[in-house]
């Protein structure tokens, strides 16, 4: 049975996502991600079958919970052993965000989704490096802290994932779901 490699997201609009694209270059070993790699991760799912997919699009129908205005802040790293392998930007309010993560976590336990353990960190990947391209130490330095204004998260997304040789993953939105306008 074919699997189905999932996550919950929130796409910043094409204005946003535009001036994030500009704020891209000058680090020569980075794999800059491009205008539909853009988002913000609310709940890594990872690979499920096509009925416990089923299920998880029809309960993420029942989340309720605000629309939130969002900015963006300080760039930053993620790491593993040692060797930088994402260059991202950070997402606030922080707290808004994992909320709505909280809720998306506890309606999968229905569905069989093991529970989350990892800190939750809402960021948008800018930038990837390989293992064989290193990240130069101060990367995170090279990035000009993005001068964009904030935005409105109307609605989040249920994705999939499907990984590519050369050009790294390509994600397909499968469900959108909104979020509640003037609560």
């Amino acid at each position: 049975m074919p699997h189905h490699r999932l996550f919950v997201a929130l796409r910043p609009p094409a204005p946003t996502r535009a001036r994030l694209l500009g704020i891209m270059g000058g680090v020569p070993a980075a794999r800059w991600q491009d205008d539909a790699q853009l988002h913000c991760t609310l709940r890594f799912i990872g690979e499920v079958d096509r009925h416990r997919a089923e299920d998880i699009a029809a309960l993420l129908g029942r989340i309720r919970h605000p629309a939130m205005t969002l900015t963006l802040g300080d760039i930053g790293t993620f790491d593993q052993a040692g060797r930088i392998d994402s260059l991202w930007v950070a997402v606030h309010p922080r707290e808004g965000l994992k909320a709505l993560h909280d809720k998306i976590d506890r309606l999968l336990g229905q569905a069989g989704v093991a529970p989350d353990m990892r800190a939750f960190l809402p960021h948008i990947t800018l930038a990837r490096f390989s293992r064989s391209a290193a990240a130069p130490p101060d990367v995170a330095s090279r990035i000009a802290r993005p001068l964009i204004p904030p935005f409105d998260a109307i609605s989040f997304e249920l994705c999939e994932s499907h990984l590519g040789w050369s050009e790294g993953a390509m994600y397909e939105t499968v469900a959108r779901y909104p979020l509640e306008i003037g609560v």
